[in-house]
This record gives C-alpha cells, sequence and structure tokens, in this order.
C-alpha cells in the first residue's frame, strides 16, 4: 500500500470512529509501531490514547522532552530508550499542545514516519473538533436555561425582570406588544433539535422563542411576537404549522393574540387548544373559548371572598403558597419537574396548604375552588372598587345571573342531541374525583370509552380536561353554577367538608 493509499484509508478511520484509540490501532498496523497519544497538557493530563503493547515506562523515561514539546520549546525530537527508537512529534497551534509517541524496534521508514506525522495532525484536528462540540453544547445548554428563565419571568407579567436577566443581548420578543403562545406536541428527543434548528447566534428565535417545558416532555412551548418580520425565523408560527403537516405524531394549539404581560393567560389559551388539536384530524387548533369565569364575575364580590379564602396561606412560607398554587393545576410530578424539588417536598407544602385552609387536595372540587380563589386575588386591584364588604359564599357568586349565564352558555355544547351521554358521562367523572375507572365502573362502560368521551368533550368545550387541572376547574365551577350539585360552602360561609380520595385520571 502506498503513502497516497494509506493517507486516504487513515482519513476514512478518524472520520468513521471519531475517536483517538482506533486511529491509533489502525497506525500500529500500517507502521509497526507502539504509539501513543498525550493529551494538551503533557503528562500532566496523562496518555489519551495508546496502542495496547505501547510501553508506558518510555514515556516516563522521556518526562523532559515530552513537557518541552507541549510547552512548545521543542516541535519534534527522535532519541532511543535502550533497544527501542521513539519519535516525538507536538501538535497544535498554542500551548500547550498535544505529543505523539511512536515506539518500534528500528527508525520508521521516511513513508511510515510521514504517516505518523499526518495521523498527529488529524488526531489534533479530532481533538479540536471534539472540545469545539463540548463548547457548543454548553452554549446550547446555557442558552436553553436563559430561555426558559426569560419564559418564567415572562409567566408572572414581569418584562422588566425578563430584560434585566438579558441586559447583555435582549430577545427582540421582549419588545413586542402583542405575542401568541403557540404549544407544540412533539417526541421528548424532537425538543432540542427543534430548538437548536431555528436557533440564531444569539440563542433566541428571531421574535419569538422555543422553550422545553418543564412539566410535560412533550411541549415546546413557542411565543411569538404578533409585530414579528416576514422573514422572521418562526414566521408567525407558519413554520411550526409546517412541521404538524408534515410529522404525524406532531399537534400545535395555538393562543389568541394577548399582551405580552399576559403571557400567562396566552399559555393556558394554548394548553386548551393543544388539547382540541390532539383531537383533531389535522392536529391543529387555534384557542376559541369562551370568557372565563374570572371575567364575569362581580369583581368586589369575588375578590373579597377570595381574600377571605385563602388568607391562611399567608402565614405560610412563600415557597408553600408558590407550590400550591402549581398543584391545584399541574399534577404533582410536573410541579416538582418545574421546581426542580422532589416530589416529596411537593407533598409536604400540600400538606401545609391543606392543613392551613381546612382542604384535601386529593379532591378535584378542592382544587378547583383553591384555584379560583387564587386566581382572582392574582388580579390587580380594581381601581372603582368600594369599600371591602362582607365576603359572600362562592355558592352565592355562582348563584348570580352573569355566572349562571356563562355555565349555561360553557356547558351547551356537551347538551347537543348529538352528545346526548356526554354532560352525564362528565359529571359523573368528577363525581368520581376524575377517577376513569371508577367512574366506567358505576356507568357500566369501558374505561376506553370514557376517555373517548372526556375526548370528544375537551374538543367541544375547547378545554384540556386530561392534561392539567384548569379545564376541569371551569366544568366543576359550570355544573355547580347550573345547579348541580351545591359542593362550594352552605349557606352560612362554611366550608363543605371533602371526603378523602385518590385523583387518577
Amino acid at each position: 500500500m502506498g503513502r497516497g493509499q494509506g493517507l486516504d484509508e487513515l482519513l476514512r478511520v478518524v472520520q468513521r470512529c471519531g475517536q483517538p484509540g482506533e486511529a491509533l490501532e489502525w497506525l500500529r498496523r500500517w507502521t509497526g509501531a507502539e504509539v501513543a497519544w498525550i493529551g494538551a497538557g503533557g503528562l500532566g493530563n496523562g496518555v489519551v490514547a495508546a496502542t495496547p503493547g505501547f510501553p508506558g515506562e518510555v514515556v516516563e523515561a522521556l518526562q523532559a522532552q515530552v513537557e518541552r514539546l507541549a510547552d512548545g520549546r521543542l516541535a519534534a525530537a527522535t532519541t532511543r530508550v535502550g533497544e527501542l527508537e521513539v519519535r516525538l512529534e507536538a501538535f497544535g497551534r498554542s500551548e500547550p499542545r498535544s505529543v505523539l509517541v511512536a515506539v518500534s524496534a528500528a527508525a520508521l521508514s521516511r513513508e511510515a514516519a510521514a504517516l505518523v506525522s499526518q495521523a498527529g495532525g488529524l488526531l489534533r484536528l479530532l481533538g479540536e473538533a471534539s472540545r469545539a462540540d463540548d463548547s457548543a453544547r454548553g452554549y446550547e445548554e446555557k442558552a436553553r436555561a436563559l430561555r426558559f428563565a426569560v419564559l418564567t419571568a415572562l409567566m408572572t407579567g414581569d418584562v422588566t425582570l425578563a430584560r434585566r436577566m438579558t441586559s447583555w443581548d435582549v430577545p427582540p420578543l421582549l419588545g413586542a406588544e402583542r405575542v401568541r403562545v403557540h404549544l407544540l406536541h412533539c417526541p421528548p428527543s424532537d425538543r432540542d433539535r427543534l430548538a437548536t434548528t431555528f436557533q440564531d447566534a444569539s440563542g433566541y428565535h428571531g421574535r419569538g422563542l422555543m422553550v422545553h417545558c418543564p412539566a410535560f416532555k412533550e411541549h415546546l412551548i413557542c411565543p411569538i411576537a404578533e409585530d414579528a418580520d416576514p422573514d422572521d425565523r418562526l414566521e408567525h408560527g407558519q413554520v411550526l404549522r409546517r412541521l404538524v403537516r408534515e410529522n404525524p405524531g406532531y399537534a400545535l394549539g395555538v393562543s389568541r393574540s394577548h399582551p405580552l404581560t399576559a403571557l400567562a393567560a396566552a399559555y393556558g389559551e394554548a394548553l386548551h387548544a393543544l388539547a382540541v388539536a390532539r383531537n383533531s384530524p389535522d392536529r391543529l387548533a387555534a384557542y376559541r373559548g369562551r370568557p372565563l369565569l374570572v371575567d364575569v364575575l362581580p369583581r368586589p364580590a369575588a375578590t373579597a371572598w377570595a381574600r377571605a379564602y385563602v388568607a391562611p396561606l399567608h402565614a405560610e412560607p412563600k415557597l408553600t403558597r408558590d407550590i400550591t398554587r402549581l398543584a391545584v393545576t399541574f399534577p404533582r410530578t410536573a410541579v416538582a419537574r418545574m421546581l426542580h424539588v422532589s416530589r416529596t417536598t411537593v407533598a409536604a407544602h400540600c400538606g401545609r396548604a391543606e392543613r392551613a385552609l381546612g382542604l384535601d387536595l386529593g379532591d378535584v372540587r378542592a382544587r378547583a375552588e383553591l384555584d379560583l380563589a387564587l386566581t382572582l386575588t392574582d388580579l390587580p386591584p380594581d381601581p372603582a372598587a368600594g369599600p371591602r364588604q362582607v365576603p359572600p359564599t362562592l355558592a352565592e357568586l355562582l348563584r348570580i345571573a352573569p355566572a349562571t349565564a356563562w355555565a349555561e352558555a360553557f356547558l351547551q355544547p356537551l347538551r347537543d342531541v348529538r352528545h346526548r351521554d356526554l354532560e352525564a358521562t362528565v359529571r359523573a367523572w368528577i363525581d368520581h374525583n376524575t377517577d376513569a375507572q371508577r367512574t366506567a365502573e358505576a356507568l357500566a362502560l369501558s374505561r376506553n370509552t370514557i376517555r373517548a368521551r372526556l375526548r370528544t368533550a375537551e374538543r367541544l368545550l375547547n378545554r384540556d380536561l386530561l392534561t392539567t387541572g384548569s379545564g376541569i376547574h371551569d366544568v366543576i365551577h359550570a355544573i355547580v353554577a347550573t345547579g348541580h350539585r351545591a359542593h362550594f360552602g352552605d349557606e352560612s360561609g362554611q366550608r363543605a367538608p371533602w371526603s378523602k380520595c385518590d385523583a387518577a385520571a
């Protein structure tokens, strides 16, 4: 085999294996020399790779020469150690440099020595490429973490905090007045690839963001500015729509347009829309939900009830309040992933909240009640509100005309003659604490039939019922407002007792 052929084969070996060990073994077979590759930094970093028969004592005997090569004082050297011929050469554009050591019984031929030198150059390039890959991965991880931090700040409505975190390179999204949230459902393994593919040089995505959802591994959260340029990387969501068309396992839910400070509301809408999209033939849905209950309740009376209701939580640590706020909507395992704490920690804080409030948060109605109270207390104060009033009960709030009208309109899709069994199924499912198996037994149906009906209800109501609790809570409030069962307190304003049961969708 000629030198040119040898070099071609060496290139193929390096390209195929990507590791120095296999390249050194090929070099041994071709030249007959035992070979070792000492990483940048000399012997302090040790021998990175060597052929099995390489005599380690040679490196120890030549420690001084290796160090001179590594720090740039020598480029190459040939010497003998006992009966062995030793050839050393340094590689790298800056110190400390890597060193290739070839040991043979006799001096290498000119062609073999040239091939050893060329192999060293290839190994240097391979090492630089590996370090570049490591740096790129580190950059990707930091960019991903920063995007998540920006999204977290925006979810709380704090645009100023988001800008502070990115003061060195503020994402264009933070200059937008209005945004839509696109929620993409895709295989977890695709999220990294998609976020990297559409990422710009700043680590963002034009006038949008692609953020890994910490709660659900199949979700990619994509807020996109409404005033994005036509050539923006995410093109007002057209790229995401194309991905859904081209990939049968994808689905996309899209919110309405919202102010940037209302990103959390937009995310909630996108989550509901995604539930509809996953049950639709084209796997795409835009949110078309009705007004929220909090928008139709009289603000002074509703906030008076809510403040009185959550008052016991103010004596608890802030972390308890934060965890409880999430746990009334998301599964506890998802809350643990979002906050990077253990599920045991989540359970402990929820237990503190239960004792403070006198609730059993294992009951879906208790979670619905607390979720509404927390949502109302999160609203900005009404500038036109008068003096504080005696808090009504929630049962009284839900009997006012705007609430009952909202509830009737909300439940109307389930009462269509074509879906005559849906409302009874949904009511039974809630009565059995969203346990599909117990519901199936009570209705003498299969569990799959119950879940199929619930997916149909999701589509008709434009609400997510099987992923988070927000849609279920709307259904519960609507059922109570229409007089199905008065679970939310008695006429004296006291809370109803809650029975212990495990929620299992």
